[in-house]
């Protein structure tokens, strides 16, 4: 049975992650592309408990990623990765922001955000963002994110799809970030479509 459910898992993530790669390929793969059906309006909360909307994304290049603050593994590696990878941009670091929507809101209150992302492996900023569990519903479908509560004994975990979005500073998605190669890789996917490479 717990075979089945990861086999489940592993099909939906890579559904999401082709659809993802169609779009990006449909749209010309660069930031001349149209506006893609990925994203939308949200409302949710920070880390400080501020509400926040898609507004925030306005401004600044974002790396958007869904996760939450018990995973073992995923979200941290991609965190530290996206960390890292800040670092490399030099000058670039300014203009670009991470966004972490936790899919675990029953757990993942603004208290717990800011306590997991104040890891100093983690980006300097990286804004967390949690709501009701409707409100998360709603940007996980803007997103096409896939996750689901699985039990555990007494407890749960969360299986979610791991795709990196790339957002320009109109808040509209570019490409998805390939975020298992090295630091300095990510850092040159983004300025490469910082440059309309």
């Amino acid at each position: 049975m717990k075979r089945r459910a990861w086999i489940g898992a592993i099909v939906a993530v890579a559904a999401v992650v082709v659809a993802l790669l169609l779009v990006w390929r449909s749209a010309g793969g660069g930031h001349e592309a149209a506006p893609s059906a990925v994203g939308g309006p949200f409302h949710l909360v920070d880390q400080s408990g501020a509400s926040v909307d898609e507004r925030i994304l306005r401004g600044k290049w974002s790396a958007v990623f869904f996760g939450y603050t018990y995973c073992p593994d995923v979200c941290p590696t991609t965190l530290a990765a996206l960390g890292q990878a800040v670092g490399d941009l030099g000058a670039n670091a300014g203009r670009f922001q991470v966004v972490f929507i936790t899919v675990d809101p029953e757990r993942d209150t603004p208290g717990a955000l800011q306590a997991y992302l104040a890891s100093p492996t983690f980006p300097k900023g990286v804004r967390g963002l949690t709501g009701s569990a409707e409100q998360i519903a709603a940007v996980g479908r803007a997103y096409h994110v896939y996750y689901q509560k699985v039990p555990q004994g007494s407890s749960y975990s969360m299986d979610h799809s791991a795709v990196v979005y790339l957002m320009d500073p109109q808040g509209q998605f570019i490409r998805p970030l390939d975020v298992g190669v090295a630091p300095p890789q990510i850092a040159r996917q983004i300025r490469a479509a910082m440059d309309g490479a």
